[in-house]
C-alpha cells in the first residue's frame, strides 16, 4: 500500500534550504581537495583527491536537480550549515600527514552535515531521502579511505 504525504509550502522551504546547505557544504569540500592537491607532490594522492573533488561535483548536480524537482532554490543558510561552519576547520600546513588529517577531519564534519540533515524535523519524500542517503554513503566510504591514508603515514 503506497501513502502519499502532501508536502506543504514551508516544508519545501525548508527542503531547498537543506539542499541549499548541502550544495555550499560540497563546494567547500571542493576547495578543501584543491588546498590538498596544491599541498602535495605525490600523484596517487593527487588522483584521489580529484576523485573526491568529482564526487562532489556529481552530488552538486543532483543535488541541483532535486532543487529543481522541489521548486526550491533559495539562497538562504540554514541550520546544517550553520552546524557545518561551525565545525569546520580550516586547512593548514604542507606536511602529507596533516594534509591527510585535515582531509579526514573535513570528511567528518561532511557526514555530520549529511546525518544533521537527515535527521531533521522536515517531511521529505522518499526519492529526496534516498538520494541524500546515497549520498551520505558515498562519501562515507571517501572519509574511509581518506582515514585510511592517515593512518598509514601516521606509522
Amino acid at each position: 500500500m503506497l501513502i502519499f504525504i502532501k508536502v506543504t509550502t514551508m516544508q519545501e522551504e525548508k527542503i531547498g534550504t537543506v539542499l541549499n546547505d548541502l550544495v555550499k557544504i560540497n563546494e567547500a569540500r571542493i576547495i578543501g581537495y584543491e588546498k590538498a592537491m596544491a599541498a602535495i607532490q605525490d600523484e596517487d594522492e593527487k588522483a584521489l583527491f580529484q576523485q573526491m573533488i568529482e564526487e562532489s561535483k556529481r552530488n552538486i548536480i543532483e543535488l541541483h536537480e532535486q532543487m529543481l524537482a522541489h521548486n526550491s532554490g533559495d539562497e538562504e543558510e540554514g541550520k546544517v550549515y550553520r552546524a557545518w561552519t561551525a565545525v569546520r576547520s580550516p586547512y593548514v600546513g604542507d606536511d602529507r600527514s596533516m594534509v591527510f588529517t585535515f582531509c579526514e577531519y573535513g570528511e567528518d564534519t561532511v557526514q555530520f552535515a549529511y546525518s544533521s540533515a537527515l535527521h531533521l524535523q522536515v517531511i521529505m519524500p522518499f526519492k529526496l531521502r534516498e538520494v541524500l542517503a546515497g549520498q551520505q554513503a558515498k562519501l562515507k566510504e571517501a572519509h574511509d579511505t581518506i582515514k585510511s591514508y592517515k593512518d598509514v603515514l601516521k606509522d
